[in-house]
This record gives C-alpha cells, structure tokens and sequence, in this order.
C-alpha cells in the first residue's frame, strides 16, 4: 500500500504552517525610514523559525529580497542612489546609533539588514560591490535574545527582528522616527508567540520520545 505525503499549506505572508500562522500577532507600523531585509537562501529556508519575515510584516516601509550577489539588483541600487543608506554590520568603523543621529542629508534613511548566520553574512558582503561601499551602522544595547529555541553565536548577539526593534528605539530617540510606544511593546509578539509554540512543541516531542523508550523496555 503506496503512502501519499501531503504537504500542509502555508502562510505566504509568514512563511509558516498555517497551522502555525503566527500574522494574527502582527501590527504592522509604519516608518519615514526604509528597511530592506537582504536574506540568504539559507535563511528563507528555515521558515519555522525565520524572524526575517516577522520583521518584514510587522514594518510597512519594508522590502525583503532574496539572494546573495545583489551587485546588480536594480531595485536596491535604486534605493542606494536615493537615499542615505547604512547596512546594520558591528565593525569597527561603524557608525554607533546608541550615541551618534546618523542623519547627514535631507535624503530619507534606508537601513540594509542582512537576514542570515555570520558566515553567511560575510558571503554575501564578498559578492555584493554595492553593499560593501555603504555605511557600517551598530549599536549597543543590554539587551540578550529571547530566542531560547535557538543556540546565538554570543549572548548579546539578537535575531534580526530583535535588532530592529533596538534601531527602532534608537531612531525614536533622534526624533528621526515617532513610532508609539504601544506600537514598540508588542514589536516582539509574533516572534514570542512563535518562540512559545516551537517550545511546546519540543516539549511534546520528549515526552513522546520518553514515553516510547518505557513502553519498548
């Protein structure tokens, strides 16, 4: 007897399950700056546990584009020639957004997000010309991840969503943004919400697990 595999539907906009949606926990909000999300191939994998796709949702001024030689790409080199743009890299001639306004110019900011594991990251720094001639920006937060189902390289090292909520803050606090308070509070819930529900379900999967092992002893 054949077994036929179905596979369950997704959730265009999350990338997720629909089982396992998690859009009702977004709100988007709207910015001045333009965020662009660059993600590895890799990374658009990994849609269980991708917060590149929160962040995209939850930011109405957004773009996610997928690749890793974007030398060519029309629409971000567009954005690059019209804007005063940063990509989000902690160099050390990175412009520190926690202690510096990092507008220069009356162009409207575009901040690069590269959405992806550092040797990934540095893969597509080595293969896009144009993204190696923009600005560095950091920050410095005390902030630690709350992405407990996923190992970080460093303790204070924080998934893409949870480093745009920072420059977020940062950029409410050079008057460049007026995102709300309330809008800020609840940045980080479809990323928790998702956090909760892959926790539960890596906790049902050992109790399966030790249930199983007692039952063949």
């Amino acid at each position: 007897m054949n077994t036929y595999y179905t596979p369950r539907e997704k959730c265009y906009k999350c990338y997720r399950p629909k089982s396992s949606c998690m859009c009702g926990y977004i709100n988007p909000t709207k910015t001045q700056t333009k965020f662009v999300i660059l993600m590895h191939p890799k990374e658009f994998k990994k849609v269980k546990n991708n917060t590149g796709f929160f962040t995209h949702q939850s930011l109405s001024n957004s773009h996610v584009y997928v690749g890793i030689d974007f030398s060519n790409h029309s629409a971000i080199n567009e954005i690059i020639a019209t804007h005063e743009s940063y990509i989000l890299f902690p160099s050390v001639d990175a412009l520190n957004l926690s202690e510096t306004n990092p507008k220069r110019s009356d162009k409207p900011l575009a901040i690069f997000i590269i959405d992806s594991t550092w040797a990934c990251t540095r893969k597509i720094f080595t293969q896009s010309s144009n993204l190696r001639n923009l600005r560095h920006l950091s920050f410095v937060t005390t902030r630690t991840s709350q992405y407990e189902i996923k190992e970080q390289p460093k303790s204070n090292y924080l998934s893409t969503i949870e480093s745009t909520l920072v420059v977020l803050e940062l950029l409410n606090k050079w008057k460049i943004e007026e995102t709300p308070t309330s809008n800020l509070d609840g940045f980080l819930e479809p990323f928790l919400e998702m956090v909760k529900y892959q926790k539960k379900l890596l906790e049902s999967s050992k109790t399966d697990s030790v249930r199983f092992k007692r039952h063949n002893q």
